[in-house]
């Protein structure tokens, strides 16, 4: 990620000084910017490391001339780095953390705090006190039935490092974390704690993924539990998949994962062995792909609805590593917003075919459900495919409805554009295949809208159809190539 401009502001000084004023100098007037608990050891290297004095000769001899002080690189991130290298976000890293990229100053003071490594605010405390909060809001919401992780009030970085860098295949890159799970757990849990023990109904967890089951800030649910739960777990009725556990070991009531997954259910094993267009990786172990206790995901997907189908599709894999434009329909929400990953009757696995698979979400005529539970509260999510996939309630928040007409068959990207099919013009009986995908990709693309011809511009897209240029001389009004007109006798001259 590119790191922003932030330019350096050059005001006026107060009084006049010369191009080649000492520190000394300037430290007569800023004492207050060389004492307290935390001070930048560039000051001890003197102003001129980071600041240069500029002089503006006037061109009115009766005005005097204007001193400016000024950074000495074109943006305060840029001065940073001449020292600080190390820090700089460099590129392969999954996901650095924002103000590393962009401005060094909206957490530190470049000069003296008191907070160590000029930190404008400490890391713990409340809102008022703590530096992160003040973008994140972690601890800060916590639902009246819910839960929060007793660790945010040790301070955000008794489990994360702001500068954390490294390559995005690790989890503790991605999240900055001082060490990954479960050893960063276990610095405070001691699993050997009785009491922690029985919570795990006595079942080896030392080794375990923490957050497969917990979510490290806070949740809706009571001991940080998961959004979503596997029934038997929620229930606490951990007998119904696990024997007592045996060397240490993990002993489940059936031969395997699977076995045990399908005492239960029945349906998706019948659809996944039945469906006329068979997905693969739906015929081997479940738990490859569902968490079988909980997820912050709906379907108890691990490690999320993306990176779960990613791990088989190296193609999509690489489109969200290097295209610019991604669709959230799959790259946020999951896959199985448009596909059917235990089978299905349609190529691609696909739930709908052409054009009403992307107009349940982009047609005018959408009509998603808001999810009840069983006492008839708002589950806060929302469904679409007669309820087949549930999407978070903010889903529709953004989307665009298209202007479409006709029975959905016209009317986009204007007025009489088909985006169903089109009549051939050299011969009225044929008809010339036209959908959705026609002009856009289905995942992602280089530029907005996700043209197929991976284009910013329209003109390369249109005139795949359209050969001749739009609004020229001799053209109708989509561009194809009009009859010329009969020529007409001229009319004489009167004398």
């Amino acid at each position: 990620m590119a790191a922003l401009a932030i330019p350096s502001m050059a005001k006026r000084h107060p009084v006049p000084l010369d191009p080649n004023t000492d520190s000394a100098k300037c430290i007569d007037c800023h004492q207050d910017k060389t004492k307290g608990a935390s001070v930048h050891t560039a000051i001890q290297m003197g102003c001129a490391s980071c600041h240069e004095v500029r002089v503006v000769k006037s061109r009115d001899k009766k005005r005097p001339d204007v001193t400016r002080v000024k950074l000495t690189k074109a943006t305060s991130q840029a001065v940073c780095l001449t020292c600080h290298e190390g820090m700089k976000a460099s590129a392969g890293n999954s996901r650095p953390h924002l103000p590393v990229t962009r401005n060094c100053l909206s957490c530190h003071d470049p000069h003296v705090s008191s907070v160590k490594n000029q930190l404008k605010k400490g890391a713990s405390g409340d809102r008022n006190d703590n530096l992160c909060l003040a973008c994140h809001i972690q601890g800060l919401n916590v639902a009246p039935n819910g839960s929060r992780h007793a660790a945010l009030d040790m301070g955000c970085d008794a489990c994360h490092v702001t500068h954390k860098t490294g390559v995005a295949d690790k989890r503790e890159n991605t999240y900055h974390l001082t060490k990954d799970v479960p050893g960063l757990c276990l610095d405070c849990h001691d699993a050997k704690d009785k009491k922690l023990a029985e919570a795990h109904h006595n079942q080896p967890f030392a080794t375990a993924d923490c957050l497969t089951c917990h979510d490290a800030h806070q949740s809706l649910k009571p001991k940080l539990a998961q959004r979503f739960q596997h029934a038997p777990f929620e229930s606490g009725a951990c007998d119904a998949c696990h024997s007592d556990a045996k060397d240490g070991k993990v002993v489940l009531t059936q031969a395997d994962t699977r076995a045990l997954c399908v005492t239960c259910h029945d349906a998706q094993a019948k659809q996944i062995e039945s469906a006329k267009v068979q997905h693969p990786g739906a015929q081997g172990d479940c738990t490859a792909c569902h968490s079988p206790h909980a997820s912050a995901y709906d379907r108890l997907m691990k490690p999320d609805p993306v990176t779960a189908c990613e791990n088989c599709h190296a193609a999509q894999a690489e489109m969200h590593k290097t295209k610019a434009v991604l669709h959230k329909a799959a790259y946020r929400d999951g896959c199985y917003t448009c596909h059917d990953a235990h089978g299905g009757d349609l190529p691609q696995l696909l739930r709908a075919q052409g054009n009403k698979l992307c107009l349940e979400c982009h047609s005018p005529k959408r009509n998603p459900k808001m999810e009840e539970d069983e006492k008839g509260n708002r589950t806060g999510l929302l469904t679409i495919f007669d309820g087949k996939v549930r999407l978070p309630a903010v889903y529709f928040g953004a989307l665009p409805a298209l202007d479409l007409k006709a029975g959905d068959v016209m009317g986009h990207p204007i007025g009489n554009h088909p985006v169903f099919a089109t009549v051939d013009r050299s011969d009225p009986q044929k008809q010339r295949s036209m959908g959705c995908q026609s002009c856009h990709q289905p995942h992602a693309g280089a530029a907005n809208f996700m043209l197929v011809t991976d284009t910013r511009s329209t003109m390369p897209l249109c005139v795949r159809c359209h050969e001749n240029l739009v609004g020229l001389p001799g053209q109708d009004a989509i561009g194809l190539t009009k009859q010329a007109p009969q020529a007409q006798p001229k009319k004489g001259k009167k004398n």
